[in-house]
C-alpha cells in the first residue's frame, strides 16, 4: 500500500488556495478546472495592510437598458482567470505576484430591493478599500458602478483624468437616478472628472452632446491604428491621476457576445489587449471592468476577454513596481 507523506500534505496548498493560502503573494499549483475560483486565484481577505489591489466584485446591472445578466460577471470573470493563474503571464514572462500583493476582497452587498441605497453602499465599499491606501479593480456589474466609484476615487485624490474604453459615451442627459448611459454626464457635472486629461476610446454610437472629452472614435482605431491611438491617450493624460474604466462592449459581438447593449464594428480582442499592455506610462489609481453579461455569452469567450484585460492590467502595474525595484 502506498504511503503518504501525511506532514507535507499539511503544509502544501494542493486546492482551493483561494482560501487556504496562508501567503499574500504566493501562487502554487493548482487543478484549472477544480477548487474556489477567485480572481488568478487570489486569497479571499479583506485584510488590506500591506495589500497593492484588491480584486472587489459589484454584482448589479438594474441600470440597463438592454440586456441584463451582468450582475453575473464578477462570478464569470474569476471563474474565466483561472488559466491565466497557472503560467507566467504573456508577453510579460513573470509572475505578477512576485512584484504586487493582490486579493480578492469579495463582492460588495447590494440590496437591489432597496435601489436608492445602491450608490451608497457601493461608495462606501470603495472607500473602505481606497482609504487603506488600497488600489481597486471591480469587477461589475453594469457600466452605472462607475459613478460611486469615481466617487469614491475623487474623494481621495481629487477629480483624476478617465480613460474610457467602450462603444458608447455614456454622457447622455439622464432619464432617471439609475442608468449605465448617462453617468460620466454627472461624473463631469460633480467635478469627479478632468475633462482636459480624459479621453473616450473605440466610440461607435452617436451623441450630440459634447461635454469636452476627447474622444478617439473606432474609425480613427481601425484607419490609423494601435500605435497611434496609444500616443494620443498618453498624450492626453500626461502625468495626472488617472481612472481606467473598460466596458467590454468596446469589443466587437464577434469577440464579446456576452454583454447586454453591443454594437458591431469594434476592437478585436487583441487591440484590446495591446491597448492595456502599452500604458505602463500611466499614474493609475484603479480599475473597472464591466458589462459582461454571461447569460448571452458564448463558451466564455467574453468572461475571458474581461480577464484577461483586468490580468494585463495587473501585469501593468506589477510592471511598473518591478522596474522601480531594479
Amino acid at each position: 500500500m502506498e504511503k503518504h507523506n501525511d506532514k507535507k500534505l499539511e503544509t502544501e496548498v494542493l486546492v482551493d488556495q483561494a482560501w487556504r493560502a496562508n501567503e499574500k503573494s504566493g501562487r502554487y499549483y493548482e487543478m484549472t478546472y477544480a477548487g474556489a475560483t477567485s480572481f488568478l486565484r487570489r486569497k479571499y481577505s479583506r485584510k488590506l495592510k500591506d495589500i497593492d489591489v484588491a480584486v472587489s466584485g459589484v454584482p448589479f446591472d438594474c441600470a440597463v437598458t438592454n440586456r441584463p445578466g451582468c450582475r453575473l460577471g464578477p462570478r464569470a470573470i474569476r471563474s474565466a482567470s483561472v488559466e491565466l493563474a497557472s503560467l507566467n503571464s504573456y508577453p510579460f514572462g513573470f509572475d505578477p505576484f512576485k512584484f504586487i500583493n493582490v486579493v480578492d476582497y469579495g463582492d460588495c452587498y447590494l440590496n437591489t430591493h432597496a435601489p436608492s441605497s445602491i450608490e451608497v453602499s457601493i461608495y462606501n465599499h470603495a472607500k473602505t478599500i481606497i482609504k487603506s491606501g488600497t488600489k481597486m479593480l471591480t469587477l461589475g456589474g453594469d457600466h452605472f458602478i462607475s459613478l460611486p466609484l469615481l466617487r469614491a476615487h475623487a474623494n481621495t485624490y481629487g477629480p483624476v483624468s478617465l480613460l474610457q474604453f467602450d462603444s458608447h459615451c455614456d454622457t447622455w442627459e439622464p432619464q432617471g437616478p439609475i442608468d449605465h448611459g448617462t453617468m460620466f454626464l454627472t461624473a463631469v457635472k460633480e467635478g469627479l472628472i478632468d475633462i482636459d486629461s480624459s479621453i473616450q476610446v473605440g466610440l461607435r454610437t452617436h451623441n450630440d452632446l459634447d461635454v469636452g472629452i476627447e474622444i478617439i472614435d473606432i474609425r480613427y482605431i481601425h484607419e490609423n491604428g494601435i500605435k497611434k491611438s496609444i500616443e494620443r491617450i498618453l498624450k492626453r493624460i500626461g502625468n495626472n491621476k488617472c481612472y481606467l474604466t473598460f466596458d467590454i462592449d468596446v469589443l466587437d459581438p464577434a469577440f464579446a457576445p456576452g454583454t447586454g447593449t453591443p454594437v458591431c464594428g469594434g476592437l478585436a480582442t487583441w487591440q484590446a489587449l495591446e491597448f492595456i499592455r502599452s500604458l505602463n506610462n500611466v499614474d493609475f489609481i484603479g480599475m473597472d471592468l464591466v458589462e459582461v453579461s454571461p447569460p448571452f455569452d458564448h463558451s466564455e469567450i467574453t468572461s475571458m476577454a474581461a480577464a484577461t484585460v483586468a490580468h494585463d492590467w495587473l501585469c501593468v502595474m506589477a510592471d511598473k513596481k518591478r522596474k522601480l525595484n531594479l
